[in-house]
């Protein structure tokens, strides 16, 4: 049987502030309408130059944790040589080398395996762009 390939995209209202946008549901969903109950992997890319993805566990603390140490690493302040922008938005630049902008997850039996607590995010730091796209792409 010959693979299959199915492709969407999720547009994203991050908001003008810092925040991690929780992709889990939209994940399983699309899997529910395309997998089928077959194995593969499911990519999530987002094309963003100033954001990333990242698995995490949520509601507990670890991703008010990751915002905080994202803001001692890379502080949205003057050092940054890519300027264009709001103030600090070089950092947001830097970003996607520390949390990168895609992730592959397996897909068993047409069900996302994730461990437990653990959350599919996108992460945000760039308060100059409050819409974030996402592309969510099912491979078997």
């Amino acid at each position: 049987m010959a693979g299959t390939f199915t492709t969407r995209t999720l547009d994203i209202a991050t908001g003008a502030t810092e925040t991690m946008h929780d992709l889990t549901n939209a994940c399983s969903a699309f899997l529910r309408e395309v997998a089928h109950g077959r194995n593969g992997l499911l990519n999530v890319f987002t094309p963003d130059a100033t954001s990333g993805l990242a698995i995490i566990e949520t509601g507990a603390g670890s991703d008010d944790d990751l915002l905080a140490a994202l803001r001692d690493i890379l502080p949205a302040d003057g050092r940054w040589r890519d300027r264009h922008g709001g103030p600090g938005h070089g950092s947001g630049h830097v970003l996607p080398a520390l949390v990168p902008p895609h992730a592959t997850l397996p897909v068993v039996d047409g069900e996302l395996v994730l461990g437990t607590s653990q959350s599919v995010v996108l992460v945000n730091t760039d308060r100059d762009s409050p819409e974030r796209q996402v592309r969510l792409s099912f491979l078997s």
